[in-house]
């Protein structure tokens, strides 16, 4: 794991002073709501509405169990027992006080973590694969990347108030688990023809009212060239990028309007006419020292299939379904990687309580060479487990209810906050997805609908990401009422898709039954194993409208 270095302290320590003596003003009266709205912005707390939501980055998803502690801590001292787990990686408390911010901040400084660009028109916290340094075809570790984007946008004076924000997404492995193709910028590490290792770039993609999958930006670049390119393509977009229209402003719409070849024209001239002495990655001294940080930890060797654990699979069948459906290939052998749902039946996705995060941190400590990781579909993942202590590791986490076995299956929903939490949201979305979950409740069930991703927006700004859902979910307000538009066909692999629409919204209590039915039709439809995505792909829309559409009539 990165290591702050003294630069990093100071910076976090000043800005979070700086912070303490805006709010300070912000409560006397001397700074007006309006007047204090960027500075808040900038340092990661919103305005929603019931509270102020303050918005904690973990850049790239990773951090150890000293810093889930204090999350843990922070969520009992300053917030109401919990935290929720964003799909950005990050994580939001949904009840400070205003005039604990600054507390919260400097207690987050005190374990080298901040709020700093979690909001605002800036270059977000730059998200990467769960499974970094983990996944057996990762060409390289994208964490490296990332923490060097990080390092480089981090107050960047250029790309602080840019027109809208700006999200970068790095992958290290063909699977995406990063969904790059959804990003502003999207970038996969790839191996040249002669075996080089560089970037794949890719740009413009994004959710939100006016979704893009992205498109080939650079086939091929050199490692050493990464932010001097990056540099480009932000002044291309900075200085073209719509700034009348908040909703035109991405600069998915700008690749659009002037088309991606013209856009990579300007890129191109940019990048070449920068002066990129401050800008060449340093291979041999930055780059070494953060690679460094992210060695592999000293895994003592395992047994690569060790009886006790299929001793107890064949006892506890519900940790066997645990280990079936949890759990992912390891480069090394006799470890695996975890993922621990924070989908249990019932409970809103996303959210840990602060015992939760406390076994989590614990079971990581002991069991997981004291490392968590974030993922984008607001689970978590415990990234080196040996084998032999998977049976361990279960009983940990279902002492706190944290042993749903149901990672990428029908139960395994994304949900943004919604009506119960955003003043964007014109939907309810937690109690959807609680309602769909009871729906699919049995074990037995989620294994025959096999992988299965609902995704669900309180509103058309998509952070629920619905639009990449197999099955995608838009709540709406029709004349002060809920309406829920239902989508097909989303994908954020690597085969990413846009769903399509169904065809007229459904109320609020109609979308537990009328996923049971698209849910039905395919078990209808499917071919031997095929997935519902696959089934989807081969089949089209139409089964499924008729479906839906004979059945809500």
């Amino acid at each position: 794991m990165y290591r702050y270095d003294e630069f990093d302290h100071r910076l976090v320590a000043e800005r979070a002073g700086e912070f303490r003596a805006q709010v300070a003003r912000r409560l006397d009266g001397s700074l007006t709501e309006d007047e204090f709205k960027p500075l808040r912005l900038m340092n990661g707390l919103y305005l929603q509405l019931h509270a102020y939501m303050l918005r904690v980055a973990i850049p790239y998803g990773t951090l150890d169990g000293r810093q889930m502690r204090r999350l843990a801590e922070i969520a009992e001292r300053w917030d109401r027992g919990y935290g929720h787990f964003t799909t950005r990686q990050n994580i939001q408390f949904n009840w400070p006080k205003l005039k604990d911010v600054p507390d919260i901040l400097d207690a987050l400084a005190e374990v080298e973590m901040h709020a700093i660009q979690t909001s605002g028109n800036c270059i977000r916290n730059v998200t990467s694969d769960p499974l970094s340094g983990v996944a057996p075809e990762e060409i390289e570790d994208p964490r490296i990347t990332a923490e060097l984007i990080r390092q480089w946008s981090t107050l960047h004076p250029e790309f602080t108030f840019l027109g809208r924000k700006f999200k970068i997404a790095v992958t290290g492995s063909e699977h995406d688990r990063t969904a790059v193709m959804l990003h502003d910028i999207g970038l996969q590490i790839v191996r040249n023809e002669a075996g080089e290792v560089g970037y794949r770039v890719l740009v413009g993609g994004g959710m939100g009212r006016t979704p893009m999958i992205a498109g080939e930006l650079r086939a091929f670049l050199p490692k050493a060239d990464l932010l001097r390119y990056l540099e480009a393509a932000l002044r291309v977009y900075n200085l073209h990028g719509r700034r009348d229209n908040k909703f035109k402003a991405r600069i998915k719409i700008l690749v659009h309007e002037r088309g991606i070849d013209s856009y990579r024209d300007e890129v191109e001239a940019e990048f070449a006419a920068l002066d990129g002495s401050d800008l060449v990655v340093p291979a041999d001294e930055e780059l070494a020292r953060i690679t460094a940080y992210f060695a592999p930890p000293a895994l003592p060797e395992r047994e690569e299939a060790p009886a006790v654990l299929e001793r107890v699979k064949r006892q506890d069948p519900g940790f066997a379904r645990w280990v079936g459906q949890n759990t992912h290939p390891h480069r090394v052998p006799g470890y695996t990687a975890v993922t621990v749902s924070l989908k249990p039946i019932g409970a809103p996705p996303g959210d840990a309580t602060a015992e939760q995060m406390r076994a989590m941190a614990e079971v990581a400590e002991r069991y997981s060479a004291d490392e968590l990781r974030v993922t984008h579909e607001q689970n978590v993942v415990l990234p080196h487990v040996a084998l032999a202590d998977l049976y361990q590791v279960y009983r940990g986490l279902a002492a706190v209810g944290l042993d749903a076995a149901n990672r990428g299956l029908v139960t395994d929903i994304i949900a943004c906050p919604g009506l119960d939490y955003c003043a964007l949201a014109t939907a309810r979305s937690i109690p959807v997805a609680q309602e769909i979950q009871k729906r699919f409740a049995s074990p037995e069930r989620q294994a025959e609908i096999g992988p299965l991703s609902i995704k669900i927006s309180g509103c058309i700004n998509a952070c629920g990401h619905h639009h990449v859902g197999h099955i995608g979910i838009l709540g709406l307000d029709k004349a002060g009422v809920e309406s829920y538009q239902i989508t097909l066909g989303g994908d954020a692999t690597e085969t990413a898709a846009l769903g399509q629409r169904t065809g007229p919204g459904f109320s609020y209590d109609q979308v537990p039954g009328v996923i049971g039915t698209l849910v039905e039709r395919y078990l209808e439809l499917r071919q031997g194993r095929e997935t519902f995505l696959q089934t989807y792909r081969r089949v089209g829309m139409e089964p499924f409208k008729e479906a839906l559409y004979a059945d809500a009539a």
